[in-house]
């Protein structure tokens, strides 16, 4: 979740790594995620495209393996690359289930699709490498510098994906339900302060929104949570971010105690936020602020330090950033902005005058547990979400000034707005046109899908996320999918 990067939101977990990237270089307040799921937000941040160009629809459907990524083009003009953990931008976990699962958007009912979230303590105050396999990729990349980029007669570019802090899966609910256990160990929970953790307010189910709703109720969210479960399940949230951290501190220490430091820059972000119970759910896929909302922090030579910016900035600045820092010629299609002017501290009008930067960051979704295509348009202090084709789902507008928490949905308070901000919308992509584009997709893939089963597709649903609630009545889902197709 970005806003740990910067306060109040710091004030919860000590992150000693990113402070000091704070201290020593620029940090973004206002950095968002193109698609706030794990596949297709890498698919925009290596190609430098929105998700309705690649059409990187969900988990299963990412960039085509061949696409030309900035570290394709890096590597063309002489740059030593490596990359160490977590890609995921050509295909993601959960393949099958993210292949098939986006026919329970657009039929008529109801199915879990995660386990209930909840944590899990192991180990004790000495347990300090909890996510094993993050670990050993760290300690790879920390190998990797101290090895080889030191000896290096090329400049090299160096890519860690960690999987935390992401959920771990939750054997209770069967190995293919989603990831809802926040585990973490009393070492890194120790380094949250549970008086500052704000438990949420949260709407009653008969006020939430329709999207909401049916992604509380799919992200098993809708059953009774006391203020303690929600309060230890964003307690074990930051715990695992804590424990991220020092992974991001493995490597600013070994390019300091390589004299690598100083010429290197480094940056940090993520793919997507957490909500950790915020607006009754846990996860991602969603446009409120804990899962749309990523850290962008950068440091090294040329970034001014100290510094905090305020401009609207998203994932697909990354392509171009890299290719300005390798002073590599930017294609022209791109979708992002360099971020080398914001970075170097030039003043915003003359950042605009120079370079056409917008004012405004687009966001979509069309993956699962959310029961329509989503659009989010986020400028000055206005965050517009539009759902399907703009008329069948009710709209929302949030004044973030005003309610930061995103609790009070004013579109119908301010229509002269919605219609000026819907108008951007519609100019930078023809949402209702991509909305059906992903349900014919869906319906094709599903029946494909289908045919290569044969008859006994049923019973492959049935292992799949949703499989508990779809064995309660097998022959009604059958039916309606009958009557959808």
């Amino acid at each position: 979740d970005g806003r740990l990067t910067f306060y109040p939101g710091n004030q919860t977990v000590d992150l000693p790594f990113v402070n000091f990237m704070k201290r020593y270089g620029t940090a973004f307040l206002n950095a968002y995620t193109n698609s706030p799921i794990c596949c297709p937000s890498r698919a925009a941040m290596w190609s430098g495209l929105f998700t309705h160009l690649t059409e990187s629809w969900n988990n299963f459907k990412g960039l085509d393996p061949d696409y030309v990524t900035w570290m394709d083009l890096m590597e063309k003009h002489g740059y030593h690359t490596r990359k160490y953990g977590k890609v995921d931008y050509t295909s993601g976990h959960h393949s099958v289930s993210n292949r098939v699962e986006a026919w329970t958007r657009d039929v008529d009912f109801l199915l879990r699709q995660e386990g209930r979230p909840m944590v899990n303590l192991t180990g004790d105050r000495k347990h300090v490498r909890v996510m094993e396999a993050d670990w050993q990729n760290t300690d790879k990349a920390v190998n990797w510098i101290k090895e080889e980029a030191i000896n290096l007669a090329q400049p090299f570019v160096l890519y860690l994906g960690l999987n935390l802090p992401h959920p771990y899966p939750s054997p209770y609910a069967g190995e293919n339900f989603g990831s809802s256990t926040f585990l973490t160990s009393p070492y890194w929970l120790e380094k949250v302060t549970y008086e500052a953790i704000k438990i949420p307010k949260w709407s009653s189910l008969s006020e939430m929104h329709p999207v909401d709703y049916y992604s509380s109720y799919t992200k098993n969210c809708t059953g009774e949570f006391t203020k303690e479960d929600v309060r230890n399940i964003r307690a074990f949230y930051y715990a695992m971010c804590a424990e991220t951290d020092a992974m991001l501190g493995e490597i600013i220490s070994a390019l300091r105690d390589t004299g690598l430091l100083k010429k290197t820059i480094v940056i940090f972000t993520a793919d997507h936020g957490e909500l950790a119970m915020e607006h009754r759910q846990f996860y991602k896929m969603s446009m409120y602020e804990g899962s749309s909302h990523v850290p962008l922090l950068v440091m090294g030579p040329g970034v001014k330090e100290q510094q905090q910016v305020p401009n609207v900035v998203s994932l697909v600045d990354i392509y171009p950033t890299m290719l300005d820092i390798a002073r590599i010629p930017i294609p022209q299609n791109l979708s992002g902005y360099s971020l080398i002017p914001l970075l170097r501290g030039k003043a915003e009008n003359e950042v605009s005058s120079k370079g056409p930067r917008p004012s405004w960051v687009l966001s979509e979704f069309h993956g699962c547990n959310v029961n329509s295509s989503t659009y989010m348009l986020r400028t000055g202090k206005w965050k517009y979400i539009t759902y399907s084709d703009g008329r069948s789902v009710l709209p929302q507008l949030f004044d973030l000034s005003d309610d930061p928490d995103e609790l009070t949905n004013v579109a119908v308070k301010f229509p002269v707005i919605v219609h000026s901000l819907d108008k951007i919308l519609r100019s930078i992509v023809n949402y209702p046109k991509v909305s059906s584009s992903v349900q014919r997709y869906n319906k094709k893939q599903f029946m494909s899908w289908k045919q290569s089963l044969g008859q006994n597709y049923s019973d492959v649903i049935a292992n799949l996320r949703w499989h508990q609630d779809w064995l309660k009545e097998p022959k009604k889902y059958e039916n309606a999918i009958e009557k959808w197709l």
